[in-house]
């Protein structure tokens, strides 16, 4: 039965290293944005496409944005994102709905406006999906840990139950 014992706490092993490094992204170099700005403020980012850059939005409410960029060494672009979780930091809940691709290293301008009568902050960050290896990796941990667990509690079980069912033909 020690067995048992030691699947699980693998598991839990595997659970608190997974919610340690979801956790972990609330820091300057998680994804949380690190510079905000309000609807139609003009704010210029020093953007870096290694960092991966994303913009956020913190809404209470669905909105219909419009969001442009321009300057830098070169033309950078918005595409939408999807299926990315949200970031909380400090009380504040973003979500992020765009990645910035920009060619180069440079300082870029970004307004982002709306038309709803809503408390809307806008945000630059890391990209959720890709910094600190996104949140797969933590899933694929604690996921694994969970799946060892339970595979390694049915081989013992089965075991212990083929032994006593040999014990009682045997004699």
């Amino acid at each position: 039965m020690w067995w048992l014992g030691a699947v699980w706490g693998v598991a839990a092993v595997c659970l608190i290293i997974a919610a340690v490094m979801f956790g972990g992204g609330s820091g300057a170099s998680g994804p949380a944005p690190t510079k905000t700005f309000a609807s139609g403020e003009r704010v210029t980012v020093p953007i870096d496409p290694a960092d991966k850059p994303a913009v956020y939005i913190a809404s209470d409410t669905a909105v219909n944005y419009s969001c442009e960029i321009s300057g830098g060494p070169g033309p950078a672009k918005l595409a939408k994102t999807a299926g990315v979780p949200k970031v909380t930091e400090g009380g504040t809940v973003w979500q992020q709905f765009l990645v910035i691709n920009a060619p180069a290293r440079g300082d870029y301008q970004l307004t982002c406006t709306h038309q709803e009568q809503a408390t809307v902050r806008y945000g630059i960050g890391r990209d959720a999906s890709s910094s600190d290896g996104g949140t797969t990796t933590p899933l694929l941990i604690g996921g694994a840990g969970l799946l060892a667990a339970i595979i390694g509690t049915v081989v013992v079980l089965a075991g212990r139950s083929a032994s006593r069912k040999r014990l009682a033909v045997g004699g």
